[in-house]
């Protein structure tokens, strides 16, 4: 039988990964906090079984990307009536780096998204992300590389922009 010792050590191995996942699909630090947090509440309550899972971290990736789908839907329209209600979570500056590359992924649709997330910040391989997401891995590599273009495109622009001026322009 699973108990909390194993809990502890499957939350301990996977945490920061998770966490790293969720970044890459909501681009917001807190918003990523609160999913994975929200995830590991789920696995606990269904430890027991969840223990058993060839890949129980696939699962707590799954929950992720449920409830970040779930919070667009449902906080996109309240967003910004809430943001005046109440400041902002203090959250340490991500860098410049971080906030370009975060804004060129939010231009992509989620299956790309998801793929490039799990491919380059999860390292998982193409068939890895087809058994998880239940797509072929032709499709994989489509997202993949449409992903790729797409962020290609929107970092080409954003590099383009900031060097229009030339190398005085500042």
């Amino acid at each position: 039988m699973a108990g909390t010792d194993d809990f502890d050590a499957f939350y301990l191995g996977s945490a920061r990964r998770l966490l790293r996942y969720a970044l890459g699909l909501t681009g917001d630090v807190a918003d990523a906090q609160d999913l994975v947090q929200e995830a590991y509440a789920r696995a606990w309550q269904r430890w027991r079984r969840l223990s058993r899972y060839d890949d129980a971290e696939g699962w707590l990736r799954l929950v992720v990307t449920r409830l970040a789908t779930d919070r667009w839907r449902r906080l996109g329209v309240r967003r910004t009536a809430a943001s005046a209600l109440r400041p902002p979570r203090p959250v340490e500056p991500p860098s410049d780096d971080v906030v370009v590359l975060v804004a060129a992924l939010r231009t992509l649709p989620l299956p790309q998204r998801r793929a490039l997330a799990l491919h380059y910040l999860l390292d998982r391989s193409v068939n890895d992300i087809a058994h998880e997401t239940g797509a072929s891995p032709g499709t994989v590599k489509s997202w993949l590389s449409r992903g790729r273009v797409g962020l290609a495109a929107a970092l080409g622009e954003t590099f383009t922009d900031a060097t229009a001026g030339g190398p005085d322009a500042c």
